[in-house]
């Protein structure tokens, strides 16, 4: 791929494929959403409420589940005139779409439907179902995203990511042509192992990417292999972390290790991207033009008190449609617009899964991303996790460098107290490794609570 050839992607070969081959919208779906990322606030927010009052339409036409539902509380889509009439309505789980799976689905959509499922990494995978429309749309959602970052189509690109197995040779050319066309080269990060770095290394060197696209966990955990070998690679103009939220202690060891600034994104596969950072990174930008966001109420006795769980509609998927769906992941929002200029409402942060936060014997709600800061200058950690199963004990998780003796083990112990309070049992292991989930995401933190708090 020599010099040009990103314009020659972009102009050229990415709308013959996609609009003459593929039949898809997506490349003037992007346009759309580069026009309204600047619309004005109030323009915006009458965009938001059009496509919205348009859903609920469709829904009570076409969707069994939300006419019965409804019927039931005695409303209609007429009486929701407020975002404070929206939000009294009824939030959609993952109970409730497996188990009314068939009545969810749109009445003249559902021959029609595409389906994928989640990977279940929290013990709860399903499958759902999305129109044509909605994924070319989510795809134009991701590069308009991506870009902010200068991640642009056609741009020499490497990801850290789930590479598919077991693929039939046909299938196998076809993902290689894919990935060359789009000028992306694709590394397993699930085959990452402590003497297995110098190779992704090396292939860094090798593909000299403009742009690295990686899981947060395996992108932090070969930060630290390089820093801690002190290898140099070839140096990109940006890294976006994915799948899980890029906290600022990971930000920090990932653009020292390769020396570019590093991009934050939030997203889930029901979706896919729903926030991101542009170039100014002072939060993460809510595609409000696609997706109808809510931040619920606050936890209780949570150490981030603005804190609360991430309310989602998607007003594209009209096949399937989820309204007010429960992600399981919390944000806070920010308290400012970003000086971009971007009228895309701003989260300050997204601090990870509610089902992950642990929970201490007076009261209080701790998120994942809190337990980083109590190791941060304890070098001889590697890694961790913490996993609480019953409320008054967790097991905490060490991946250490060196030996770990009861001096160290004791220190550790103590200051995990220091932060649960007295009376909380701590179950030390030392391991060899605490490898990622099934679907890239680095879990800091594990809840096996059955009753989390709930807001």
């Amino acid at each position: 791929m020599g010099i040009g050839y990103e314009p020659l992607f972009r102009h050229v070969l990415l709308p013959f494929y996609d609009q003459t081959l593929a039949g898809r919208g997506t490349l003037s779906f992007l346009a759309e959403y580069e026009r309204s990322q600047w619309l004005p606030p109030e323009q915006l927010e009458a965009l938001r409420w059009t496509k919205l009052k348009r859903l609920l339409e469709h829904c009570w036409r076409e969707v069994p589940y939300y006419r019965r539902q409804w019927t039931a509380l005695g409303i209609t889509p007429e009486a929701i005139r407020t975002p404070a009439d929206f939000a009294r309505l009824p939030v959609l789980t993952k109970h409730d779409i497996r188990t009314h799976f068939d009545s969810l689905k749109a009445d003249s959509l559902r021959d029609s439907l595409l389906y994928k499922s989640t990977s279940g990494s929290t013990g709860e995978p399903f499958r759902f179902g999305y129109t044509r429309e909605s994924n070319d749309r989510r795809a134009a959602v991701m590069w308009r995203s991506y870009g902010w970052a200068g991640s642009r189509p056609g741009r020499r690109t490497l990801y850290l990511w789930a590479v598919p197995s077991g693929l039939k040779p046909l299938q196998a050319l076809k993902q290689r042509l894919y990935n060359r066309a789009y000028n992306r080269l694709m590394l397993d990060s699930f085959a990452m192992r402590e003497d297995t770095m110098a190779e992704y290394a090396d292939a860094i060197d090798a593909w000299r990417p403009e742009i690295v696209v990686g899981y947060v966990g395996p992108l932090v955990r070969l930060s630290q292999w390089l820093l801690a070998s002190g290898r140099r690679i070839h140096r990109p103009a940006a890294v976006l972390g994915a799948a899980e939220s890029l906290h600022d202690f990971q930000r920090e060891i990932v653009e020292q290790a390769f020396g570019a600034p590093a991009f934050n994104t939030y997203g889930c596969r029901e979706f896919m991207l729903i926030a991101s950072e542009c170039e100014r990174r002072e939060g993460l930008h809510v595609s409000a033009d696609h997706l109808y966001v809510e931040i619920g109420a606050p936890l209780p006795s949570a150490a981030d008190r603005a804190a609360g769980e991430i309310i989602v509609t998607d007003l594209s998927n009209f096949g399937m449609p989820f309204i007010r769906y429960t992600t399981g992941d919390l944000a806070t929002p920010a308290d400012a617009p970003c000086s971009c200029g971007r009228s895309l409402p701003l989260l300050a942060k997204v601090q990870g899964r509610k089902l992950d936060a642990i929970r201490t014997i007076d009261g209080r709600y701790l998120p994942g991303e809190y337990f980083p800061f109590i190791f941060n200058d304890v070098k001889w950690i590697k890694r961790f996790r913490i996993v609480q199963r019953r409320l008054e004990a967790i097991e905490l998780q060490l991946v250490v460098d060196g030996e770990a003796d009861a001096a160290r083990l004791d220190a550790a112990r103590a200051l995990v107290t220091r932060a649960l309070g007295d009376g909380i049992q701590i179950d030390i292991r030392v391991v060899d490794d605490i490898p990622v989930a099934a679907n890239g995401k680095f879990r800091v933190t594990i809840s096996e609570l059955s009753d989390p708090p709930v807001p």
